[in-house]
């Protein structure tokens, strides 16, 4: 398959590297003249523009921030081929793409980040194993589209995961993009306390190593989500509020147990161990019910694909404050 990937930092470079091992054909192109020099200097064929990069491909992958798709878009008129992109927010990638007229495009997040960016810190297999998500809109998304890039990246390792945009940018906000919030917040602890710094260990170190991405890659990618982050910045201050008003209580020891009670089962359990392969049909409805499952395809059929689930759910949040 012929590939253009435009911009070449840690996910666009990895996704340079994981098309060429593969054995496509790919041409990339970044708007830094150091970072095309550098993939030039790696044995990759780099073009001079975003229009020239995408050319005759049959797929643009575009792996540059949020920020700066309104100026990338424009470049691709004229471009028959299919468009994808790797932006951590789906929604306003999708009115993006809308309103410039883009016919075939499939939003895309691989859930593949590290706190290291650009071309230096790209490596072919980031993908192996981690969680794609494609979206999946009724009645809106080319399903052949769809499952051409389920099939390019099920062949590189990845688990793709169907779900619309609002569904995506939700859970999105829930297991990065807040998180990325709060290990800021935790880490700036111990800019006033040095003390705190010498102390600090693994809990310490777990909690905060998301705070170490470069503040304009999480700046982006939170306010590219504002509604969403802001939802679940608020609904999780308000279990903290919780549990300090726990700690008010006569006896705050036992006051706090159910309130962590859920949270330890949930991340004893997590990763959830995946059930026995299934083959669903290749349908929009019943792939967006195995997205909800928090389930995911493996490999790519003509009229079905396989797929895998977990094996239990986790006890709904309603059960936090039960003993």
């Amino acid at each position: 398959m012929r590939v253009a990937v435009v911009g070449l930092g840690l996910i666009g470079g990895s996704l340079l590297r994981a098309l060429a091992a593969a054995g496509h054909e790919v041409t990339g192109f970044d708007a830094d003249s150091a970072t095309r020099e550098a993939a030039r200097a790696a044995g990759f064929r780099i073009a001079g523009s975003v229009a020239g990069a995408a050319a005759g491909s049959e797929l643009t992958a575009l792996a540059v921030p949020l920020p700066v798709l309104p100026e990338v878009i424009p470049q691709l008129a004229g471009a028959d081929g299919l468009v994808t992109d790797v932006t951590s927010v789906k929604g306003p990638v999708r009115d993006l793409m809308k309103a410039h007229g883009v016919r075939r495009f499939v939003g895309g997040h691989p859930m593949a980040g590290k706190e290291t960016s650009g071309f230096a810190a790209s490596e072919k297999d980031l993908f192996a194993g981690c969680a794609w998500v494609l979206c999946l809109e009724p009645h809106e998304t080319d399903f052949g589209d769809w499952l051409t890039l389920a099939r390019l990246f099920t062949g590189m390792g990845a688990r793709v995961v169907p779900v619309t945009a609002a569904e995506h940018d939700t859970a999105a906000a829930q297991i990065s993009h807040v998180p990325h919030l709060f290990a800021a917040a935790l880490a700036e602890q111990i800019v006033a306390n040095p003390l705190a710094g010498a102390l600090g260990a693994g809990s310490f170190r777990d909690g905060t190593r998301v705070a170490a991405t470069r503040p304009e890659l999480t700046a982006a990618m939170c306010g590219g989500n504002r509604d969403a982050v802001r939802t679940e910045l608020h609904r999780l201050i308000g279990v903290l509020e919780e549990m300090s008003g726990a700690l008010d209580s006569d006896d705050p020891v036992s006051a706090l147990v159910p309130h962590l009670r859920l949270g330890a089962q949930a991340r004893r359990a997590w990763p959830a161990t995946p059930g026995r392969p299934e083959k669903v049909p290749a349908t929009t409805q019943s792939l967006l019910d195995l997205g909800r499952s928090g389930g995911w395809v493996t490999s790519v059929g003509d009229t079905d694909v396989v797929a895998l689930r977990p094996e239990a759910a986790l006890r709904p949040e309603s059960d936090r404050n039960s003993s």
